[in-house]
């Protein structure tokens, strides 16, 4: 659970959403949105009765029904796309089938990471929303392949356990398939977890983030997407702004970049 007083922002929600979704793409095909960080996609068996629902509230906006062609996690901000008909999003999700859709996230991680990196590591995926780590070997593992760079170290000092400072990299990141929490999973593979995420991360980290800036939500952006229309032939980028939260904290290390 969040901690008590959270208000919302345009880059996270905690059980309610009161702003209209900001519109970044739209034709007579295809609506692409901002996806604040604590709002999910679908409803599932896990979701909440009262909570909002990312596809519902799209709908009620728009007055039309919509349908996903892939999925951010429900800690992720960023964008995501949908078709305005069942036979547009079924071309868009074979374009992303056949990974001819290249996406690009920023994160801000613990500690500092080497300057690029390409992390090819199998993943168990999960099932469902009914994951459960206990029964993880009934779980098929598949390929997995994620690259980042980075675009800034910060030496910042906030005390955390013994030390004096803090360390981070914010990065650049582009994974190659699209498995079940893979930036997460992986990031925190090579020890340099996302800030803020409270699955997969440091707690420790988390806290000391959260009491020094008071932003709560998971430092992860879905930024831009590049993928040729499936109408028009056209290659689109579509991108947006990591979100207020996030630069609020990016602003606050800038000046103890190194």
């Amino acid at each position: 659970m969040a901690p008590i007083g959270l208000s919302e922002t345009d880059d996270f929600i905690d059980e309610s959403i009161s702003r209209p979704l900001r519109i970044v793409f739209q034709d007579e095909n295809y609506v692409a949105v901002f996806k604040p960080a604590g709002l999910v996609v679908h409803r599932s068996k896990m979701t909440q009765p009262h909570e909002p629902v990312l596809l519902q509230t799209l709908r009620d906006q728009l007055n039309q029904f919509v349908y996903p062609v892939h999925r951010l996690d429900r800690p992720t901000a960023g964008l995501i796309l949908f078709g305005l008909s069942g036979a547009a999003a079924s071309k868009m999700v074979e374009q992303f089938t056949q990974r001819k859709v290249t996406k690009h996230y920023q994160a801000l991680v613990r500690g500092f990471a080497p300057e690029t990196g390409l992390i090819d590591r199998p993943l168990q995926e999960k099932s469902g929303e009914e994951f459960n780590p206990g029964r993880a070997i009934d779980f098929p593992i598949q390929e997995a392949v994620t690259h980042y760079d980075v675009l800034a170290r910060y030496q910042v000092p906030w005390p955390i356990g013994t030390f004096e400072e803090s360390r981070f990299s914010l990065l650049e990141i582009r994974p190659l398939t699209g498995r079940w929490h893979q930036i997460r999973r992986h990031l925190n593979h090579i020890a340099h977890p996302v800030i803020g995420d409270h699955r997969h991360g440091d707690h420790r980290y988390n806290q000391m983030v959260f009491g020094q800036t008071g932003v709560y939500r998971m430092l992860l952006t879905a930024m831009r997407l590049d993928f040729r229309h499936p109408y028009t032939g056209e290659l689109h980028s579509t991108l947006v702004s990591r979100g207020s939260e996030f630069d609020r904290v990016v602003d606050e290390m800038e000046p103890f970049r190194v």
